[in-house]
């Protein structure tokens, strides 16, 4: 089998992102903060005194993050460009500066590579909504508003929402879009609400067409 046929198989095991380790000059410092963020501590396990791994996990992350003594040996701080992904971006940065962190102002960006704009994006479009954080050492947190995923970016045979607030916020906006689709047809209350919703909901996590 050559390389090229090899690449345009569809893989057949799940390879599950899991954990990124972060370099930290100081565990305990690093453990309060996120833990004062109000992200689940999984673990926190010494070895004698030359190894330490405590784990984090973010609230409705399926990825945590590792901090300890003997991990790495990336100098403290030098980790960035940290994604977390949120679907209301203010609700997120004012919780956030709520717990104890120091968050920038919201910002856009009309497309990729260009400039930062003060603000958030005014139609609200994904990926275009961004803040920024750091921990005590200088690791780079970056908050990035995504509402609707583009085609391709997930699994189609599968739709789930990693909290609460992003399932109520997928619920508004097919809401939202089922108000316009009654106007579109007359004005009647559609009886068959559930199945439109659901018929939207998963279309919108699969970046697919929407329905009218």
């Amino acid at each position: 089998m050559t390389n090229s046929e090899s690449a345009n198989r569809t893989p057949s095991v799940d390879l599950k992102f899991e954990v990124a380790v972060i370099p930290v000059s100081d565990v305990d410092r690093a453990k309060s903060f996120y833990s004062g963020l109000g992200w689940r501590l999984d673990a926190d396990f010494p070895v004698g005194d030359t190894f330490r791994v405590v784990q984090f996990t973010p609230p409705g992350s399926p990825a945590s993050i590792h901090f300890g003594d003997g991990l790495t040996s990336a100098a403290p701080g030098s980790a960035s460009g940290l994604y977390l992904v949120v679907s209301d971006i203010e609700a997120a940065r004012a919780e956030l500066i709520e717990r104890g962190a120091e968050v920038s102002q919201i910002f856009h960006r009309e497309g990729p590579g260009k400039p930062p704009i003060s603000g958030r994006d005014p139609a609200r479009r994904s990926y275009r909504s961004y803040a920024t954080f750091s921990d005590p050492d200088g690791n780079g947190w970056l908050l990035q508003e995504v509402t609707e995923r583009l085609p391709g970016r997930v699994d189609a045979d599968v739709t789930d929402f990693a909290s609460v607030g992003d399932l109520a916020a997928a619920l508004r906006r097919a809401a939202t879009a089922h108000g316009e689709h009654e106007k579109r047809t007359g004005g009647q209350h559609d009886h068959n609400w559930p199945d439109w919703y659901a018929t939207y909901m998963v279309a919108e996590h699969a970046g697919k067409p929407l329905p009218e």
